[in-house]
């Protein structure tokens, strides 16, 4: 088998499986997640807010040069912080057994407290951002970085329309491209990976940095 076929085909795998989850999460029957977690030897799930953080953590992974699919651990998005206890109950000790980890923001705290507390997971694994990823990120890059980043995506024009925005003026600069990255769907998962692969080694996140580390 071709290398890049040999390498894309975990990837490809733990697709079905987030898919699978997915399903399973609204309603649907988990034997299809259960059967691909033993086949792919699934061992940790890490369970995130969104797309934009699931982005950000692939890209982290890849700069490391690891591949987490092959290394038996399932990234997913849950699709807000209020599923965190349906998730948690399914991929955790009372579903598939699984090892759970994950991002936290701050005021999202009680709902993860709580959620893996019912499903009788340890909580020492998930690593809290002060507001959220992109804060973090942003803050870690500097706002100048991330406004070249902006423009360097072709992304100037609209940004600097955001700007004028009466609700923006005053506003610090890192909590105005905060919002900018919210403002346009597909937006903050693709500004997920860049300001990601835009880091320095030493300027990762350390909720980033730590939840990597941990699994």
């Amino acid at each position: 088998m071709p290398s890049g076929m040999a390498q894309t085909r975990p990837m490809a795998d733990m697709r079905a499986f987030r898919d699978a989850v997915g399903g399973w999460a609204g309603g649907g029957s988990g034997a299809e997640a259960g059967e691909l977690a033993v086949r792919l030897g699934v061992r940790t799930a890490v369970l995130l807010e969104g797309l934009s953080d699931l982005a950000a953590v692939e890209a982290l992974a890849e700069r490391r040069g690891r591949d987490l699919a092959s290394e038996g651990v399932g990234v997913l998005s849950m699709g807000g912080a209020m599923n965190i206890g349906r998730y948690a109950g399914l991929l955790g000790p009372p579903g598939l057994g699984l090892r759970l980890a994950g991002l936290c923001d701050v005021r999202e705290e009680p709902f993860y407290d709580r959620g893996l507390k019912r499903a009788g997971a340890p909580y020492r694994d998930f690593f809290v951002c002060v507001a959220d990823l992109e804060d973090e990120l942003v803050r870690a890059l500097g706002t100048a970085r991330v406004e070249e980043i902006v423009r360097d995506e072709g992304d100037l024009r609209a940004w600097q329309t955001f700007l004028r925005q009466p609700a923006q003026h005053g506003r610090p600069r890192h909590q105005q491209l905060r919002r900018f990255l919210g403002t346009k769907k597909g937006r903050k998962i693709r500004y997920g990976r860049l300001l990601v692969e835009a880091l320095e080694p030493e300027r990762v996140p350390a909720p980033l940095d730590d939840l990597l580390t941990s699994v």
